[in-house]
C-alpha cells in the first residue's frame, strides 16, 4: 500500500492480487474558536481523563471560559470540544502572554492539533501586543516542551527558563513548575 497526502486529503492505493483500488478519505480539520461557559464540562473532562494535568473544579473551568473567553481557545470538529488552551496576559506585565493549561483529547485523531492550538493562542497573543509567552512545564514534558522551542524558532525568539514554584511549596508530591519564558518576540 502506498500513500499520499496532498492537502486535506489522503489518498491511499491498495493492491490486492493485481487489482488496484483508490480509497479516499478527507482528514478531519478541526475549528478554531474561543471558549464559552457551556464548553466548561468538555474542559474538565479532558483534564480529568489526563495523567499529566492538574485538575481544578467545573466550577473553575466555567468561570475561565466567561472570564478569559477571549485569551483562550478551543479546538472543535462537528461541535465537539477535542482540545483546549488556556492563557491571559499577566495583569502585572501586559506584554506578556501565559499559557496556562493545554489538552487534547487523545481519539481525535488530528496530527499536531496541540501544536496547531498553541501556535494559534501564541498568534493572537503577538496580534494582541505580546512581546514575551510563558508556560510553566514538568522537566520530564518532552512534547511540550519542543512546541515551546518550535515556537521560538518561529518568532526568531529566546527561550530562558528558571524554577517558578519549587514542588515543596505545593501539598503532597508535586515536580518543580519549571518557567519557559520565549521572547522577545518579532512579529
Amino acid at each position: 500500500m502506498t500513500t499520499a497526502t496532498t492537502g486535506d486529503t489522503t489518498t491511499a492505493d491498495t493492491t490486492t492480487a493485481g487489482t488496484t483500488t483508490a480509497d479516499t478519505t478527507t482528514r478531519v480539520r478541526p475549528h478554531f474558536r474561543t471558549p464559552r461557559a457551556e464548553d466548561a464540562r468538555a474542559l474538565w473532562r479532558m483534564v480529568d481523563e489526563s495523567e499529566a494535568l492538574d485538575n481544578n473544579s467545573p466550577y473553575y473551568y466555567a468561570l475561565w471560559c466567561r472570564d478569559f473567553s477571549a485569551t483562550s481557545l478551543v479546538a472543535t470538529v462537528e461541535d465537539e470540544v477535542v482540545g483546549f488552551l488556556t492563557g491571559y496576559f499577566r495583569p502585572d506585565e501586559p506584554d506578556t502572554y501565559l499559557v496556562w493549561q493545554e489538552a487534547v483529547t487523545p481519539r481525535h485523531g488530528i496530527p499536531f492539533l496541540g501544536v496547531q492550538l498553541f501556535e494559534r493562542a501564541a498568534d493572537r497573543a503577538v496580534e494582541q501586543g505580546a512581546r514575551f509567552i510563558e508556560a510553566t512545564v514538568s522537566a520530564d514534558n518532552k512534547a511540550i516542551i519542543m512546541v515551546l522551542k518550535k515556537v521560538a524558532k518561529r518568532y526568531g525568539a529566546e527561550v530562558h527558563t528558571r524554577v517558578l514554584f519549587p514542588g515543596d511549596l505545593f501539598p503532597d508530591e508535586h515536580h518543580d513548575e519549571v518557567l519557559y519564558r520565549i521572547g522577545p518576540l518579532a512579529p
